[in-house]
């Protein structure tokens, strides 16, 4: 079993002006349920286009979009898994925003125990049969990350979903829970030429919408998505 993981990030990570940073997106298990899902998202952005009356390649992000023709794409993807994380700002220690690689890493960490905790509830519902995934695909909108700490990320993915990781300070290792995985795969890519990681534009900005307006009982109760609020 292969699962693909499509995200991208609302809000921008600099608590001088901002007090939510969100990473969201969707989880597809196996390549039947991907061209599923990505026919039916096609459809609804094929549809909104006619009737905006705009050309087969205008890119229909959420900041290009009015707030209704956003819930239409929303709801769209009512049945499909989804995942996120709230990032409270001003809860986040003020040295992690002195130099671009901490906060990197503190971004590259929040990103992966939002997706962790997404797998974890996934196997827990019985939706997915840890010791049947073979493979993570990952496909990340691009942005200003430097090529190094692409890296970084991937690395990261892998040693949490494929190694295990291992907490020094406490000398306890934590084992994979995907325990024959085989391989974990990231890509970044632009989100005019990836149809999902424009659902998972939707899905954040979504997130980051209820977030900012303390409309967590409303995050909460979406239909299959598991959001979580750090730190």
């Amino acid at each position: 079993m292969n699962i693909f993981v499509y995200s991208d990030e609302s809000g921008v990570f600099d608590k001088e002006h901002n007090d939510y940073f969100v990473f969201g997106g969707v989880i597809l298990i196996g390549s039947n349920e991907k061209e599923v899902w990505s026919r039916k998202y096609s459809s609804v952005e094929k549809m909104l286009r006619k009737n905006k009356g705009v050309p087969s390649d205008y890119e229909l992000k959420a900041t290009q979009i009015t707030n209704k023709e956003k819930g239409k794409l929303f709801r769209s993807l009512n049945k499909c898994y989804k995942f996120g994380v709230v990032v409270r700002e001003n809860d986040v220690h003020d040295r992690i925003f002195q130099s671009k690689k901490d906060k990197q890493r503190y971004l590259d960490f929040t990103y992966k125990i939002a997706v962790k905790r997404a797998f974890e509830a996934l196997i827990h519902d019985g939706v997915i049969n840890a010791d049947e995934v073979e493979r993570l695909y990952f496909f990340v909108d691009e942005h200003t990350t430097a090529t190094n700490g692409r890296y970084e990320l991937e690395e990261a993915l892998e040693q949490e979903f494929k190694l295990g990781t291992f907490n020094w300070n406490y000398k306890v290792y934590y084992p994979p829970i995907f325990r024959k995985m085989q391989e974990v795969h990231l890509e970044y890519c632009n989100s005019e030429s990836k149809l999902l990681v424009r659902a998972a534009d939707i899905v954040a900005n979504r997130i980051y919408f209820l977030a900012r307006n303390e409309k967590q009982d409303e995050l909460n109760n979406i239909e299959k998505m598991n959001v979580i609020y750090l730190p």
